[in-house]
């Protein structure tokens, strides 16, 4: 039996592999935060020298990138991001995604909105049929937590603050849980829509073009449509 650290080597691998066989000299790649996605930073250091910038989702995954030799690269300072590489905590058959358990969901919706292509790399227990027995993070302004609480409550979630936790923005999370994820893109625009909220967790707007999934039988791809 695989173990989740092997899983999330050989998804990291499988998608070095693909990002290696379409990329040219002078690629851009958007790199996303979290342990999957830190096994494929570390795999890029192989291939450093035809990648001419980086763009990353979080300080952490930025520092990591660095400490490899890779250079990273404000989004301002770039013209586009060819391939945006990132993990997810939930995926369904529509790729569309719950995301931002490690916080960084802001700044990873907005490189995956300037991606040309969005590879989203996770094992098979992240695929569902339906999004939402994860909690739906919310990035939130600070003086607005309560307002938004309030909103969620009235949406069927049941918000809890995450204690303790700051952003890369400066910002909160409320993690909503209990929500039923039955349109995907209404609800995201809606919990947008609320007042002090920056972003939340639900990538159906923008969803990955492409998911590779590990698994006990080895790593498969869905394609989006």
């Amino acid at each position: 039996m695989k173990t989740q650290a092997q899983l999330k080597q050989e998804v990291a691998q499988a998608a070095f592999d693909y990002v290696r066989g379409r990329v040219g000299d002078k690629a851009v790649l958007g790199i996303g935060t979290g342990s999957t996605a830190n096994c494929f930073i570390d795999l890029l250091a192989g291939i450093k020298a035809q990648i001419d910038a980086t763009v990353a989702s979080s300080e952490a995954s930025a520092e990591r990138l660095r400490s490899h030799g890779i250079p990273v690269l404000d989004l301002n300072a770039v013209d586009g991001v060819d391939i945006y590489i990132d993990g997810a905590d939930e995926a369904n058959a529509a790729l569309e995604l719950v995301k931002g358990g490690g916080g960084a969901l802001t700044r990873e919706k907005i490189v995956a909105a300037v991606a040309r292509e969005f590879v989203c790399i996770a094992d098979e227990s992240k695929l569902v049929a339906r999004l939402g027995a994860f909690p739906l993070p919310v990035e939130v302004i600070p003086m607005a937590r309560s307002h938004v609480g309030r909103e969620l409550l009235k949406l069927g979630a049941d918000p809890v603050y995450r204690q303790g936790v700051l952003t890369d923005n400066g910002n909160i999370i409320i993690d909503a849980h209990g929500l039923q994820v039955l349109d995907a893109r209404t609800l995201e625009e809606r919990i947008n829509n609320i007042t002090g909220v920056v972003c939340n967790g639900l990538f159906a707007r923008r969803p990955a073009d492409l998911l590779l999934l590990a698994g006990q039988g080895g790593v498969r791809t869905l394609r989006a449509g």
